[in-house]
């Protein structure tokens, strides 16, 4: 017994000296953790994204009148929802919380967020801090103006398409992305990546994209990637309380591939603006033309050769679903925030587990854009 407790501990003693001699350190915190949560705002260090003179969301004539469909609903329990709500006609048609969650409770976006850095990219173009989608990222960092790395523009990285040399594993604890999320040096793994591929051809969804840009932005505009959220986006939209992003340490980085943390109706806010073109409530805050762009699907391959259908300027779209055209922000666990224009409607969902993998998108995402549709009529 006491042989064996000997053997375990000198094994338990070569892989902590690995650990911290190859400088992987994160790897405790991917070992405690485990898995990414809607509440790691406990765990990580954030930046504020302010608010500013707050504006309720109006109420419609017919609140919470319509039933969640029995389909809906199991869906919604069954896959641990916290949010569900439904703007229709810019008024909130129907809300509900679970699980202790209210009106109020924050919950981690996980990628909307990329969807966020790409509004944030279209209003830095508008006020000429990046000149243009097909200025190269060389122009702002370092890393890129040498090698391959001196092709890869402000689209690729929007479209999802950079041919960055990212291994887009979420199940790995080796794995880049588990570096990114539960590391401290973002900037370091930027500047280190490699291009594995010709830019601007084949789509492949990699978070490292929506990092470069986060940094793009900061480098063009002078200030965090959730200052400028907030200045250009949050306290335009009115939104009722400060939202916040997860940093790589303290005073650091944003994790700009996921992690802002707000409630659902704030999120909605973000539907909204793209719904009505990139103008809120009279105020153009980004460019009509540039939303039309984000949500059509780029101009690229997928792996198999076939044309791109489902993915624009950092928004997943689905150009015919059941006759409508749809397009939507979306997180890992189910973090969805999805805009039907013929009906002017917004969903909202948050919570802790999605559907399975049809193709490109979820199918959780099409029951709660049928109930929808269906509540709403």
């Amino acid at each position: 017994m006491k042989k064996g407790l000997k053997y375990i501990f000198i094994v338990l003693l070569i892989i902590n000296l690995l650990i911290v001699f190859s400088g992987n350190t994160y790897l405790y915190k991917t070992i405690f953790y485990n898995t990414a949560d809607i509440d790691d705002y406990l765990i990580f260090n954030q930046r504020k994204i302010s608010a500013q003179n707050g504006v309720e969301w109006p109420i419609s004539s017919r609140y919470n009148q319509v039933k969640l469909p029995g389909y809906l609903s199991k869906e919604l329990e069954r896959l641990e929802s916290v949010a569900f709500l439904i703007i229709q006609d810019d008024s909130v048609f129907y809300e509900s919380y679970w699980d202790g969650y209210g009106k109020e409770s924050i919950s981690n976006s996980f990628s909307v967020a990329k969807s966020v850095v790409g509004i944030l990219v279209g209003m830095a173009i508008d006020e000429k801090k990046i000149q243009s989608l097909d200025q190269a990222v060389g122009d702002f960092l370092p890393s890129f103006k040498e090698g391959k790395k001196s092709h890869v523009r402000i689209r690729d990285l929007l479209t999802m398409s950079s041919g960055l040399d990212w291994n887009e594993a979420y199940m790995n604890p080796f794995s880049s992305t588990s570096r990114a999320y539960y590391g401290t040096d973002l900037p370091d793994m930027v500047n280190d990546l490699g291009v594995a591929e010709e830019p601007g051809k084949v789509f492949r969804y990699q978070s490292i994209n929506s990092e470069v840009l986060a940094m793009v932005i900061e480098k063009a505009c002078g200030m965090s990637l959730s200052a400028y959220a907030s200045e250009k986006l949050w306290k335009p939209l009115q939104s009722m309380r400060d939202a916040s992003w997860s940093l790589d340490h303290p005073d650091g980085m944003e994790k700009a591939y996921c992690c802002i943390y707000s409630n659902a109706a704030d999120f909605a806010r973000l539907g909204s603006l793209y719904l009505h073109q990139g103008s809120w409530k009279g105020k153009q805050l980004v460019s009509a033309n540039y939303v039309k762009e984000s949500v059509h699907p780029a101009p690229l391959k997928m792996d198999d050769g076939t044309p791109n259908d489902c993915y624009g300027y950092a928004w997943w779209v689905l150009p015919n679903y059941k006759g409508h055209m749809v397009y939507y922000a979306r997180g890992i666990l189910g973090q969805y925030i999805a805009v039907i224009p013929d009906t002017k409607t917004i969903v909202v969902r948050l919570g802790k587990k999605r559907g399975n993998k049809i193709g490109n998108h979820c199918d959780d995402l099409f029951v709660y854009l049928d109930g929808a549709l269906e509540m709403i009529k």
